[in-house]
């Protein structure tokens, strides 16, 4: 305990990281309180005690509103100015990167550098206003015909306007659009002058605000033994995210000195070489398979509630916008495998790694530098990440699974899935950014042991 004080008594000393920290703070309040401004024309209230409670529709009631409601921060549910929350940039980036493997253009953009990498930002900006302009008017269908039957008396009050009017629909549709964007731009100042991912902190602060509402509805409807046992499967869950998060393939590779005064540069010696190893991550690829799989995952329900009505969506639908049904879990894990192996090539060029490698001089054993380098690595990636897409996958399905052992819906999606590995991951990247701070400053970091500091040392 006193080791932990003394490490935030030292993350406070350093005035930039205190500066970091306190800027992202005040950021995630700044999009905390956007999630909770509705709408114009809709009384707050209103939705929260009538609506969401009539319709059966509350945070434990439904797995994908749960699931929309931890990715826009509760917005969705409370239909508030950020109810599309950060998806569609999301789902912009997917589509862009997608287009990176096959247009000439942006895989010319993607080899120039800073300068392409702004073009490309700027396109995805472009596109996400694009997805806007077509998601919230399926989100304000959904809230007309969904949340907001106005035909029914008792929940009448929640309107101020018609919804059918266009004085609602031009309006909130402009709104919607503008808080997307502003999400946006929140999650970009935090990477840029913040602690962390922004996107990611964004996410994570709206899954972490339902966690204690879910925790303490699961213990008024199960028994002590119960959540005893939901207790201890909950704290191993997560280890077993970070055991996967953290695991790395060591690649030993060895730089060779140069000579020293008249000798050739090719006359080597083994007293000169120095053994270092490449970290391949098991997880390369972090949250983000998760993240785009989501993305993707939400389509299917929002077009049904735009194009069908409420009682005729057909079961194919249904099931795909259920995270508890075998198809859901099926469709879902198989994203995940394929944007894990997509999102690993695209952010790992092996082809950089064996040049760099080549440049400095270092060699990894009996693999010839160059090309053979290149596809060694390429190789040992592609069998590290099977294994983690596919364990990936399981936990990322795993809610469903637990919700059959009679654990509440909103609680289940604590267990694994997509909220407790952004949970982890999002937590432990934060972490390490703030590790290195702590150790240029000749601090010890926040996760150190005795052992590792020996290491290191």
């Amino acid at each position: 305990m006193k080791g932990f004080i003394q490490t935030l008594k030292n993350i406070w000393s350093i005035e930039e990281l205190r500066n970091k920290i306190l800027f992202t703070l005040g950021i995630l309040l700044v999009y905390r309180f956007g999630s909770y401004i509705p709408l114009p024309g809709i009384d707050l209230s209103a939705i929260n005690t009538d609506i969401l409670n009539a319709k059966g529709n509350s945070s434990g009631g439904n797995g994908f509103l749960d699931i929309l409601n931890a990715f826009t921060g509760g917005g969705f549910s409370r239909a508030s100015i950020l109810a599309l929350g950060i998806m569609p940039y999301i789902s912009a980036s997917i589509v862009v990167q997608l287009m990176g493997l096959a247009l000439p253009y942006l895989q010319k953009l993607q080899k120039e550098g800073e300068s392409g990498r702004k073009k490309i930002t700027q396109i995805t900006r472009w596109l996400t206003i694009a997805i806007c302009l077509v998601q919230a008017p399926a989100y304000l269908t959904s809230v007309t015909n969904f949340f907001l039957p106005y035909s029914d008396p008792s929940i009448s009050a929640a309107y101020i306007i018609s919804p059918n009017s266009f004085w609602f629909w031009f309006p909130s549709t402009i709104i919607l659009v503008t808080g997307t964007m502003f999400a946006m731009w929140l999650g970009e100042k935090i990477t840029d002058r913040g602690i962390g991912n922004g996107i990611s902190l964004l996410i994570m602060v709206g899954i972490m605000a339902d966690l204690p509402r879910s925790f303490v509805s699961e213990v008024q409807l199960q028994s002590g033994i119960f959540i005893l046992f939901e207790i201890i499967a909950f704290l191993a869950v997560i280890l077993i995210s970070v055991i996967l998060v953290q695991a790395v393939r060591q690649v030993p590779v060895q730089y060779v000195g140069r000579a020293q005064g008249g000798r050739s540069n090719y006359m080597k010696t083994f007293t000169n070489t120095v053994r270092q190893y490449i970290p391949l991550k098991v997880n390369a690829a972090g949250v983000m398979p998760i993240i785009f799989a989501q993305a993707i995952m939400f389509l299917p329900g929002v077009l049904a509630n735009a194009i069908y009505n409420e009682g005729n969506i057909p079961g194919f639908f249904q099931d795909l916008s259920n995270p508890f049904s075998f198809t859901y879990c099926v469709v879902f894990g198989i994203l995940i495998i394929i944007f894990t192996f997509f999102y690993t090539a695209v952010t790992i060029p092996v082809n950089q790694m064996a040049e760099d490698l080549r440049r400095n001089e270092g060699i990894i054993p009996r693999v010839k530098p160059g090309m053979e380098t290149a596809n060694f690595l390429d190789d040992i990636l592609s069998k590290i990440t099977l294994p983690g897409s596919i364990f990936l996958a399981l936990l990322a399905i795993l809610p469903a699974v637990v919700h059959l052992f009679g654990v509440s819906s909103s609680m289940a999606l604590f267990f694994g899935g997509t909220s407790l590995i952004i949970l982890v991951g999002v937590t432990l990247d934060t972490i390490q950014q703030i590790n290195t701070y702590l150790l240029n400053h000749h601090y010890d970091g926040m996760m150190q042991t005795d052992r590792i500091n020996k290491r290191m040392a």
